[in-house]
């Protein structure tokens, strides 16, 4: 092996405590399965993936379905990210990957998560290129995006391996190429790579 890719969402980052947006949407008067659905699966929300608009449109058009006012907008969205935490135990181990591995980031993300590495989470030098959905115009599970995620770490798709929460992106990376595993923890990380390192291949 000699690259390992990260997925963003539910691995490096995750939600760590839903209360901040049990609260929010009693306030809003609506169901929490119908807030993840306007903020992660609406057509806004994919439109921002692929670049087709901006992160402020899609989350104009959210508020406006929640009747949200714009003076109110930035505390909604602050409370709602505040759920999410970032995984200190897996950055140490991505960490300690390099240089013996190339290391990337390979995220179905709107255009702000570039500067979420860099600036909030400060983990932007864990990685040797980022290959983010909004910026690329491309998503998982789009055979592509792999490809390019390889060829932009130089490194042939049989010696990179891929780590993705949904089994959907894990199944493409393999169509692609890749060795790819669904993700379920850091000692199943480390197993697996375990086993690519000691395979004949």
């Amino acid at each position: 092996m000699q690259a390992v890719i990260w997925d963003y969402g539910g691995v490096l980052v995750h939600m760590v405590d839903e209360t901040p947006r049990r609260e929010l949407v009693k306030r809003l008067g609506i169901r929490l399965d119908t807030l993840y659905r306007l903020v992660f699966e609406s057509e806004s929300a994919r439109l921002a993936s692929i670049g087709e608009i901006s992160l402020s449109q899609h989350w104009q058009a959210v508020a406006r379905l929640l009747h949200i006012s714009d003076a109110e907008l930035p505390g909604v969205l602050e409370q709602f990210w505040s759920a999410d935490g970032l995984d200190q135990q897996l950055v140490a181990f991505i960490r300690s990957l390099r240089p013996r591995y190339r290391v990337g980031l390979l995220s179905n993300a709107w255009e702000n998560l570039r500067d979420l590495l860099q600036n909030h989470w400060r983990i932007a030098n864990l990685f040797d290129d980022l290959v983010i959905s909004a910026e690329v115009k491309m998503v998982k599970p789009d055979v592509r995006i792999y490809r390019l995620a390889v060829e932009r770490l130089g490194v042939p798709a049989e010696q990179a391996v891929f780590f993705d929460d949904l089994l959907q992106n894990v199944q493409a990376a393999r169509q692609a190429g890749l060795h790819a595993f669904q993700y379920t923890g850091l000692t199943q990380v480390q197993a697996d790579l375990a086993e690519l390192e000691q395979s004949p291949e």
